[in-house]
């Protein structure tokens, strides 16, 4: 293995090509700096988190990425719609109802696809990006990040230098791991199994492309029913660790006794085939205690994964990729690059995730939508606000004193930084995607 270095110099690293990474190199590129972006696979690759929420319109409006979005043959999102575990069904919550934008028309979209739509619309920005080049550590001098090591198909290595490093790495969390910043969530440990369904049914109009969130019979979890393009429909079904993974037998045998215990579910997919295996994450929650620190800054799931029952998990790396790219433009511009210039945005961006977080565990707490609208329903359209990710506006908390009334066991989520889970306790515990076996992306 032969290592080079030939002192090559950029202004920005970015580690990771996706939706983050694309989002911030892209930025900073459009601002005329230079952005070099290593990805460790070569794309399409395939990934899960396939529905967007109308407040990620704002930012791919920026990236220039609307027109492509318009042009594409991903299916149309107008609503999302929540399914009780006795099969009752909530008004659908339709997001022009409340912002009649074109915003309020957001996408089902295949990830493999629009990632790599998401990357080449940062070439076309500017950013030089590598496919197949892995970052092997973040290089740091007197406590400040000043460049990366890669590793190149060919086994030769590279030091590049950069006024910064934004680490996109996603779940793997390079410098989280490497500076010990992970706090798990001790709330949402949760895991998914799916699959996808060609044919299964879907509602017509503009519902052809709803989200379906769909409690199962015990209460123990919930299906999400994400209509995509060329007739297939991702199905999968979300539950706490213990109760999905500790059982005895398959994914296959697991899914399968959900679906029988979720009749709204069963009933769709039966008049479908499935076309692919069973694929699984055992997911858990979690943030960075830290943002940014001198030269570095996270962003997307190398910054904190959230349980994904509402669908945020685009909007959180957009949004991020675009709060830390005008950050680090700013700082470029001024020669700042500290911490606090370069993590200015972190807490409002906190915030936010901790009002969808909230979102989340009122849902796991026995909060009911449909009950909710008809008590309050001059409401509905702050609920509608926060399922559309209007996250960072303080008007939408007036919903959480009346939702708290509900609580079938008067408890209140706790706050998620008061929890007292160290990422020493909680190492162990490992995001994995198991895919299917002979997948083939």
């Amino acid at each position: 293995m032969s290592i080079s270095s030939n002192g090559n110099q950029t202004d920005v690293v970015v580690i990771g090509g996706g939706p983050a990474g694309s989002t911030v190199s892209a930025l900073i590129a459009q601002q005329g700096y230079r952005v070099q972006l290593f990805e460790r696979e070569r794309f399409p690759r395939f990934h899960i988190g396939e529905s967007l929420i109308p407040e990620t319109y704002w930012v791919l409006m920026r990236l220039g990425m609307l027109e492509k979005l318009k042009n594409s043959h991903f299916v149309k999102k107008h609503s999302v719609q929540f399914v009780s575990s006795n099969g009752r069904q909530s008004a659908p919550f339709y997001f022009r109802d409340n912002k009649p934008h074109e915003c309020s028309q957001t996408w089902q979209v295949v990830r493999s696809e629009f990632d790599q739509m998401m990357l080449s619309n940062a070439r076309e920005c500017g950013v030089e990006a590598h496919e197949g080049v892995r970052v092997r550590e973040v290089v740091f001098e007197d406590g400040r990040a000043v460049g990366v090591r890669i590793q190149r198909p060919d086994d030769s290595q590279q030091e590049i230098r950069a006024k910064v490093v934004v680490d996109a790495s996603g779940q793997s969390g390079l410098l989280m791991h490497k500076l010990n910043l992970r706090v798990w969530d001790p709330i949402l440990n949760k895991g998914a199994i799916w699959t996808y369904w060609q044919g299964a049914y879907r509602d017509t109009g503009q519902d052809e492309g709803a989200t379906l969130v769909l409690q199962t019979g015990n209460k123990q979890g919930w299906f999400w029913y994400i209509p995509l393009h060329d007739d297939q429909v991702s199905v999968g079904v979300v539950g706490p660790f213990d109760y999905l993974f500790k059982r005895a037998g398959t994914h296959e045998q697991t899914y399968l006794e959900e679906v029988a215990n979720c009749p709204a579910v069963e009933q769709r997919v039966s008049q479908g085939k499935r076309v692919t295996g069973y694929f699984a994450t055992k997911d858990y929650s979690y943030r960075s205690t830290e943002v940014a620190g001198d030269g570095w800054v996270l962003v997307g799931d190398a910054f904190g994964f959230l349980d994904p029952l509402y669908s945020s998990g685009v909007l959180l790396a957009l949004k991020s990729g675009q709060l830390a790219a005008d950050a680090i433009a700013e700082g470029l511009q001024q020669g700042n690059l500290s911490a606090s210039q370069l993590g200015k945005w972190g807490p409002a961006f906190n915030e936010g995730v901790d009002r969808m977080r909230r979102l989340v565990c009122e849902y796991y707490d026995g909060f009911s939508f449909g009950q909710f609208v008809k008590k309050y329903p001059h409401l509905k359209g702050t609920v509608t606000d926060l399922l559309i990710g209007d996250l960072f506006e303080d008007r939408v908390d007036s919903v959480w004193e009346p939702m708290e009334s509900l609580y079938q066991n008067g408890k209140v989520p706790p706050p998620f930084w008061n929890s007292g889970t160290s990422p020493e306790v909680a190492e162990n515990k490992v995001n994995e995607l198991i895919l299917p076996e002979g997948y083939q992306p």
